[in-house]
């Protein structure tokens, strides 16, 4: 173990790859290291908690946070993106029309305050968040430099936009977003699609595999087992058919 990633609050997965639960609403944060680039999953709430995330992956890697992943477009995911203003940015196809200005951004911050997060920091971020410059509507490889990350559109499910990003080495670490939830109970808010959820875990699983790390978007880090019971746990809440 990396005693100084466990010091500042970090959990190492792999030898590329780690990540942090941010408190308050347990969302996680992935953090893939390369030889050249440096990726990170969702960027956390607020301008603010981004920028104590950036500090942090700056002091754990000794370079700057080169591209940015969103798992989907919930607040508490997206909001920190205005720390990291020279990040490129990627996410699931049509998030661009949530981030955009005006109506969606409203929305985003609207949501933010009902969740509990200040005016003033939700204005802030709605603000100055900008949408995905790169879009993924199936699969998209990205090189980091001696590590390809796969981001993989597997939606929509728990939202309209679902994105994960799967990390090969001495075993599979695969940042599900929201898809999988071990914290409490999978969110199915407006804008999720419940008749699609069960088979985008299938989907998945199916990339993942058995040995893989499953890290969920809130909560400990899980196994295949308990992404398949979870999927039949939202079979079932939803009606779905395993026809």
């Amino acid at each position: 173990m990396d005693v100084r990633w466990e010091e500042a609050g970090w959990e190492r997965l792999t030898g590329r790859a780690g990540r942090r639960r941010l408190p308050v609403w347990d969302c996680t944060v992935g953090l893939v290291v390369g030889d050249d680039s440096v990726l990170l999953i969702d960027p956390g709430s607020s301008v603010r908690e981004g920028a104590g995330v950036r500090a942090e992956a700056e002091r754990l890697t000794g370079r700057r946070v080169t591209h940015i992943a969103f798992t989907h477009g919930h607040f508490d995911h997206v909001m920190g993106a205005p720390a990291f203003p020279e990040a490129e940015v990627f996410g699931a196809v049509g998030l661009e029309r949530l981030l955009a200005p005006a109506r969606g951004r409203e929305e985003l911050r609207a949501s933010a305050v009902r969740n509990g997060l200040a005016e003033d920091e939700a204005a802030e971020a709605a603000e100055l968040l900008r949408a995905p410059r790169h879009l993924v509507s199936g699969e998209w490889t990205l090189e980091l430099g001696g590590v390809q990350v796969l981001l993989a559109n597997l939606g929509p499910a728990h939202s309209q936009y679902d994105l994960t990003v799967f990390v090969p080495g001495e075993r599979e670490v695969v940042f599900c977003g929201d898809l999988v939830e071990e914290s409490g109970e999978p969110q199915a808010g407006g804008d999720a699609v419940p008749g699609q959820w069960p088979a985008a875990l299938d989907r998945l699983l199916s990339l993942g595999g058995d040995d893989a790390v499953y890290v969920p978007g809130h909560g400990a880090l899980v196994t295949a087992d308990f992404v398949r019971e979870q999927r039949a746990t939202l079979a079932a809440r939803f009606g779905v058919s395993e026809a």
